[in-house]
């Protein structure tokens, strides 16, 4: 194995088949952001999403995109252009894996994604016997790859930066931004008749760790999305009664049950209800 990689499995406890296969998908997906920061993507994009806030700033939620946005639109954009770069730099790791494209998106996202034949990655992690006895043959780790060609306006970023498997340099959206997306997120995306239970976890999470939303960017956002018109700004008096609004339709034990794969400690999910969620929109702060 990779001593680098056996570093890097040391942060996890490891005692189950889903313990493994979390692990080795959170770091290939380390290991492909720094693959993206040696060809320079950061140059022109930047990072978003729950797997930026668990990476960068500890959120203790699993997620399973990597998330990017460039900083202005170019609807010509190709993601296909870093599939050379980042296979070379996974496999310098020990992995095999392969990027393919996803043509079944349309518009302003585009997608890929990193594949890895399951048995034999976590065989070259060391797992045991038994763990990779309960792998169905055939299976595949993958790792999706989304970017927005066209982000809405008024956004910041930084340079934040990882230690492994190298010290490296990633450019992610300001906290307040990173806010915005997820309150737009929590308000306007639909999921039919499923709750996004992980878009509450985040909610509680920015609540508490970092409170400010940038209103300027939710602003943007609302209006690409067509849930904003007119001259008129938004307000944080608005949001809050959207907050309010969503709040008192929330199934809290469809979102409990949404969320709970995600995490590895899901105690604090005893707390949820709808007046939980009130105190914790109470905390949010708009700037």
């Amino acid at each position: 194995m990779n001593l680098v990689i056996a570093d890097m499995l040391r942060r996890y406890r490891l005692d189950s088949q889903a313990d493994y296969t979390r692990a080795l998908r959170e770091i290939l997906q380390e290991v492909a952001l720094l693959g993206l920061w040696r060809a320079k993507f950061f140059d022109g994009a930047a990072f978003y999403g729950g797997t930026a806030l668990r990476v960068l700033y500890g959120l203790q939620r699993f997620s399973e995109d990597l998330d990017f946005s460039l900083l202005a639109p170019d609807r010509g954009f190709d993601l296909g252009g870093y599939a050379d770069s980042l296979e070379r730099e996974i496999r310098a790791f020990g992995f095999d894996v392969q990027m393919v494209a996803d043509s079944s998106k349309e518009g302003a996202v585009r997608s890929a994604f990193l594949k890895a034949d399951t048995i034999k990655e976590l065989i070259s992690i060391e797992a045991t016997p038994e763990v990779v006895r309960g792998i169905p043959r055939g299976k595949l780790i993958k790792i999706k790859l989304e970017i927005d060609t066209e982000p809405p306006p008024a956004f910041g970023t930084e340079i934040r930066y990882l230690l492994q498997p190298v010290p490296f340099a990633v450019r992610v959206y300001e906290s307040a931004d990173l806010f915005a997306g997820k309150v737009h997120a929590l308000l306007f995306r639909k999921w039919t008749a499923r709750v996004k239970g992980r878009d509450w976890y985040d909610f509680v999470w920015f609540a508490g760790n970092r409170p400010d939303v940038h209103v300027a960017h939710l602003e943007q956002r609302m209006r690409q999305s067509g849930h904003w018109q007119g001259d008129e700004p938004l307000t944080d008096h608005v949001v809050r009664g959207l907050l309010d609004e969503a709040i008192a339709s929330l199934d809290v034990e469809r979102a409990r049950r949404e969320v709970e794969p995600f995490l590895q400690d899901p105690v604090s999910l005893d707390l949820w209800s709808r007046e939980f969620f009130r105190e914790v929109a109470r905390r949010v702060r708009f700037v």
